[in-house]
């Protein structure tokens, strides 16, 4: 982190503030944690994992290789008659797009 980089490098810490534009706590919080943790990473986010998105993100790949002519909206349908687990077509698109092989087409081939 280049805040940090600069206070172990001697720059005072009101210019480094000015610098960065961030506040003298912040930086004396940084360093806490780094002293305390050994590093300056962000808190995990509170709250339990999604469910939907495991979900999808194992079905997905199969279901589109089987359906590979099906609008957002049918695949929407077949996960909820899979999963009885409502979700919006924007979800299944999202989902497709994020696939690690670059996403899915999202309109229909004309054979």
């Amino acid at each position: 982190m280049r805040v940090l980089s600069a206070v172990d490098a001697g720059t005072p810490r009101e210019e480094i503030a000015r610098t960065f534009s961030v506040s003298m706590p912040t930086i004396k919080r940084w360093l806490k944690r780094r002293r305390e943790k050994g590093h300056v990473e962000p808190r995990a986010i509170p709250g339990r994992p999604p469910r939907k998105g495991v979900m999808l993100r194992e079905w997905l790949p199969k279901h589109l290789q089987a359906n590979h002519d099906l609008t957002l909206e049918e695949h929407r349908e077949a996960f909820e008659e899979q999963f009885g687990k409502r979700v919006s077509t924007s979800t299944i698109g999202r989902a497709i797009a994020g696939m690690p092989d670059g996403g899915w087409p999202l309109k229909k081939s004309r054979p």
